[in-house]
């Protein structure tokens, strides 16, 4: 198949090439995109749940646990014992985190702002209704289902 016609070429390359931007943009700051999406995920006032955190973003547990490890050497988070909960903890922004929170936030704005700038609203609309289905299609296992019932 043409990769210029292949979903999936397009959405992988548009894929590596934002998360390249936003890379070069976090080690401006010592950081990475991982983290600025941990940033992002983790709620600023209460903290969040360490056991919330993968599934919110779509990440394997030893992977967020390495990302975790770092940003908590690098002072963005610290962990305290969940009181609903003594077996788990809550992650919680530093003063830090809140400031490279901030960083991370006005990323994602100005990415946002300058893409609606030379994108329309319909065209936009049309993106997030096929995202939302090729999500659909994926979640309720449509893509492979006839191979699957092969077996």
């Amino acid at each position: 198949m043409d990769k210029n016609i292949s979903i999936d070429h397009q959405l992988r390359a548009t894929w590596q090439a934002v998360a390249k931007m936003y890379n070069e943009q976090a080690t401006n700051h010592n950081s990475t995109m991982s983290m600025a999406f941990v940033l992002l995920t983790i709620d600023k006032e209460k903290g969040t749940p360490s056991t919330s955190l993968g599934p919110l973003m779509g990440m394997e547990p030893t992977s967020l646990s390495r990302i975790l490890k770092s940003m908590e050497e690098k002072g963005a988070i610290s962990r305290e014992k969940n009181p609903d909960d003594g077996r788990s903890v809550i992650i919680k922004l530093t003063d830090y985190g809140l400031e490279m929170r901030k960083f991370s936030k006005n990323h994602v704005y100005q990415f946002n702002n300058v893409v609606r700038e030379y994108v329309s609203e319909d065209e936009l609309n049309s993106f997030f209704k096929v995202m939302t289905t090729i999500n659909k299609l994926i979640a309720e296992k449509k893509i492979f289902e006839t191979a699957n019932q092969d077996k």
